[in-house]
């Protein structure tokens, strides 16, 4: 066990788990893992091996005996039925039988309806009046012919979820972390290897849980598949839900008029959107208005009357191009129903997180080691919605006069609520403060600068803070401004630039590609690279599509990115290129290829290639373009003789590698 782990059970103990004990007992159940950790809480929190073996088993059999499958529903009411009475793990919802006047209960994977709710237990539980909580139920059947009467009784119900924590007790351990140690915690709480991931990413990772802890936090999310955006939302907390974008209507987010039961922003801390990006999505304009108004005064009214809520809004969605293209050519908000690509919605957000840089998720990402129940780090960060930190900065730093109301709110809020999840205690250094005071506004910047595009309405304001010991000002600007220079400064050299164009086109001669070419490359010789080869005949080439049926080892997989990072460099940052990929594999190794693809398309999505593939029994090499061109090759892209050192120039320079002997052949169609 690593050092900081023995630290964490030392300190927290009972109250920490070892993070890869969810896959343990898992199992086929479809099922949070804040459920599975209550009850690895329950058994295995402890840094001891045979309790933790003993407590697995312990948990696996819950789960084996009394979680609810779908397709087991009969079976288990059954063994109710036989059994008289039964524990079971599934997740309830409740609602008002108004012409009765009852509360009756839904049983979602036991497929079991109208079973009556005491009064009390609502009284207790409130949130089961919403889509629905996971609970622990003693249930009994108890037949019966009196019409309109259920024969399914509830004899005890407990959601699951830690009942209460000590929050003066988590602030006093909290000082005995560094920074360092105590960041690594919450990453390592939230189910990933904190060594995988630097600074930054650390950072936007943990300002996914500032909704939990702020209240009416607004927070959007867009970037490519497969980052994880909406993993948070659904397996961290019992106060937050996740729904999806396209399936969420007034009555049900916000109140229902007719039987004046409320929607799902009077139960949850976090209401989150999950594929909220679209822009073939059709968005229902009057509850954009109402959700508009919610996320700027924290009420919405219905009828009469007007209702307060502490919810956050979280939108979670993938972007369709790359971060320069949609700089170039449209906003970063392009991926949005148009519904909702609307400046005055989008201006109630307080921080846009960039996506693009969130790492993909792969398997050695998840941790081994320990974290935080995650149910107890929900109850803590609930406990700290209570807390204020919007003017704490203040001790440090002086906002920008120019900054808008909205742009101060969104900045102040993300350092409230890094300020609760990073130093709860409320003990940090100057340093400290600067670096979460330059995430804050880096992120409400990203919006500004979209709506400023988006809407001529808006205007240029001065995103800076003076620092209050030294007299300096410091300006903030977001990392993909700065990486593509899309800035203020950008758009004037190409408005300075189309002019010198205009009033001095520029001539140049082209040189014809020659055509019927023939490459022969000798066995051993070097100074090859693709670039060389392939370079000039796919310049321009908005669509290619490469043909080889040995695309199967790992080695080769890199030679096709190797290829994929060549083609991003024949355009420019702002244009994309589409590339389709035909390969093959044995029935045995196939399903390999289909995942190593599926990856490395979503790691060249970010450098403008949209790479699409089929596997296809294919005989033939060739490289096709839609500007006339096909390379017939010899070896496919597998050219390159591989290397057994560990230490390889040709590893990272391709014209330093030995090559196999090919003829590649270029023909104009």
């Amino acid at each position: 066990m690593k050092a900081l782990d023995q630290k964490l059970n030392r300190i927290f103990g009972g109250k920490v788990v070892r993070k890869d004990l969810t896959k343990l007992v898992k199992g086929n159940a479809i099922v949070p893992t804040y459920v599975l950790e209550y009850l690895l809480g329950q058994y295995c929190a402890t840094d001891d091996e045979e309790t933790i073996k003993q407590g697995v088993e312990t948990v696996r059999n819950i789960i084996s005996k009394h979680f609810v499958h779908r397709d087991e529903a009969e079976i288990v009411k059954s063994k109710i039925k036989e059994k008289n009475s039964h524990r079971i793990i599934d997740k309830v919802a409740v609602a008002l039988n108004e012409s009765r006047g009852i509360y009756e209960a839904t049983f979602i994977n036991l497929n079991v309806r109208k079973v009556q709710v005491e009064t009390n237990t609502i009284t207790k539980h409130p949130k089961l009046l919403s889509s629905g909580v996971w609970c622990i139920v003693q249930l009994s059947y108890v037949h019966t012919e009196e019409k309109g009467t259920s024969p399914w009784i509830i004899e005890s119900l407990k959601p699951i979820q830690v009942s209460s924590v000590d929050l003066n007790e988590y602030k006093e351990a909290r000082k005995a972390f560094t920074k360092e140690e105590w960041i690594d915690v919450l990453i390592q709480s939230i189910g990933l290897v904190p060594e995988k991931i630097n600074f930054r990413s650390k950072l936007i990772q943990l300002a996914r849980l500032i909704p939990f802890c702020e209240n009416n936090f607004n927070l959007i999310e867009l970037g490519p598949k497969g980052t994880g955006k909406s993993h948070l939302y659904t397996e961290l907390s019992p106060h937050g839900i996740l729904v999806s974008g396209g399936e969420v209507s007034i009555p049900n987010l916000f109140i229902n008029n007719t039987s004046g039961r409320m929607g799902l922003v009077g139960y949850w801390d976090v209401v989150a959107f999950d594929e909220f990006a679209g822009t073939n999505k059709k968005g229902d304009a009057k509850l954009k208005d109402i959700m508009q108004n919610y996320m700027a005064n924290k009420s919405f009214s219905r009828g009469k009357d007007v209702f307060g809520a502490s919810a956050s809004m979280v939108f979670v969605g993938n972007t369709e191009h790359s971060v320069p293209y949609m700089l170039k050519h449209s906003d970063l908000f392009e991926a949005l129903p148009k519904t909702f690509h609307h400046s005055a919605f989008l201006d109630r957000l307080h921080c846009y997180l960039p996506g693009w840089e969130v790492s993909k998720l792969r398997n050695e990402m998840f941790s081994t080691d320990y974290g935080f129940i995650v149910d107890y780090l929900a109850e803590v960060l609930k406990e700290l919605r209570r807390e204020d930190h919007t003017n704490d900065f203040r001790e440090f730093f002086t906002l920008s006069d120019s900054l808008t109301s909205r742009d101060r709110d969104g900045i102040v809020k993300t350092f409230s609520g890094f300020v609760k999840v990073l130093y709860p205690h409320g003990e940090y250094t100057r340093e400290e403060a600067r670096e979460i005071m330059e995430f804050a506004m880096e992120v409400r910047k990203r919006i500004k600068d979209q709506l400023i595009r988006m809407d001529e309405t808006y205007e240029e304001v001065e995103f800076s803070y003076t620092d209050n010991q030294s007299g300096k000002k410091v300006y903030s600007e977001t990392l993909e401004n700065e990486n593509y220079g899309y800035g203020k400064k950008k758009q004037e050299e190409e408005t300075t630039g189309e002019k010198a164009a205009n009033e001095q086109p520029a001539q140049k001669t082209v040189t014809p590609l020659p055509e019927g070419r023939q490459v022969i490359i000798r066995d051993n010789q070097t100074g090859i690279s693709y670039m060389k080869l392939f370079g000039d005949y796919l310049k321009g080439a908005k669509s290619i599509k490469l043909v080889d049926p040995y695309i199967r080892l790992p080695y080769q997989f890199k030679f096709l990115l190797e290829f994929c990072v060549m083609l991003s460099k024949l355009k420019e940052d702002e244009e994309e290129t589409e590339l389709h990929v035909m390969t093959w594999n044995d029935e045995e190794h196939l399903k390999q290829s289909e995942e190593n693809m599926y990856e490395l398309s979503l790691a060249v999505e970010e450098i403008g290639i949209h790479l699409t593939y089929e596997f296809t029994d294919v005989h033939d090499r060739s490289i096709t373009t839609d500007t006339g061109w096909k390379i017939i090759l010899g070896r496919g892209l597998d050219i390159y003789e591989k290397s057994e050192n560990r230490f390889d120039v040709g590893s990272v320079d391709q014209e330093k590698r030995l090559c196999k002997a090919c003829e590649i052949t270029y023909v104009k169609i």
